[in-house]
């Protein structure tokens, strides 16, 4: 599988889970979907074989509400079975809102409350440092979640103890929760800032898999530095009527108009290769 194909799929998946759930937060499965999906289609060593191994990489979704695209991409890569993504936000359902690790194979924390989730991927990463482990821990942070103060103790506690194994991804969709986030508290210059605070700095495109993929194969040449990667994004990428409009951050898809616009938005730039597990079912 490229990771072009996960990405939709991944869409794909957010797309139904909460149409079925009447679950929130579709927006911002839609914007980091590229990110999750090349980390564990293309960097990241994780699998379901090496899930006890203390080697293996480690993938924190800091920005926990978008834990609908984590399941998506551990389902489809084997995890478990992708069929138990119907029952996502369900009652009784392992498959939480905010992603959680209770009892889901793949996932290392359970996160929701933002700044938290980076805070112990730090943890995670100077662990690697202390006992000389050669894994990397990969952090997913949106860029409200940046607001935190906590973020930036972490920047500050990451640089001070060299953890060149420590990447933060932001998904940089530029919108927060009810508004813009230049809106509600800017943060300009963002690379800047990140690099003051002594971190590398990569800017790329959030949506281009090959800047992704360079950019995360280069923090890999960092001997003393950890890094940031700032993937710029747009919120509800691949569904029009959900990109940049701030509505669709706490909504679902509604039966009707909504939902099957999405699907043929989504039909429509499906990569070669790729079958829409939900049209292939009900054959």
């Amino acid at each position: 599988m490229k990771s072009e194909q996960l990405a939709w799929l991944i869409r794909r998946h957010g797309i139904e889970m909460t149409h079925l759930s009447h679950g929130s937060h579709i927006a911002s499965i839609l914007s980091v979907a590229d990110i999750v999906a090349v980390l564990y289609n293309d960097i990241a060593n994780i699998s379901p074989e090496n899930l006890n191994d203390e080697n293996r990489d480690r993938i924190v979704l800091s920005k926990g509400h978008a834990g609908a695209a984590i399941y998506a991409a551990l389902a489809e890569k084997s995890f478990f079975d992708v069929e138990e993504l119907k029952t996502h936000y369900a009652d009784g359902s392992r498959l939480s809102g905010h992603v959680s690790h209770k009892g889901i194979p793949g996932v290392e924390i359970s996160t929701g409350s933002l700044g938290h989730g980076a805070c112990m991927a730090c943890g995670i990463a100077l662990n690697a440092k202390i006992n000389k482990k050669p894994y990397y821990t990969y952090a997913i942070v949106g860029d409200g979640e940046c607001d935190e103060g906590s973020i930036w103790e972490m920047a500050l506690f990451a640089n001070q103890f060299k953890l060149n194994q420590f990447v933060v991804i932001v998904d940089h969709n530029k919108m927060q929760s009810l508004d813009y986030c230049e809106n509600t508290l800017s943060l300009a210059p963002f690379a800047k800032k990140w690099e003051a605070f002594g971190w590398n700095v990569f800017d790329i495109d959030g949506h281009n898999h090959d800047e992704l993929k360079k950019a995360l194969n280069d923090a890999k040449q960092s001997l003393d530095k950890p890094t940031v990667i700032i993937a710029n994004t747009v919120k509800g990428k691949g569904v029009s009527f959900m990109e940049s409009d701030i509505l669709w951050h706490y909504r679902f898809p509604h039966e009707g108009e909504e939902y099957d616009g999405a699907l043929n938005e989504l039909h429509a730039s499906m990569p070669n290769g790729v079958v829409d597990p939900y049209e292939e079912a009900k054959k």
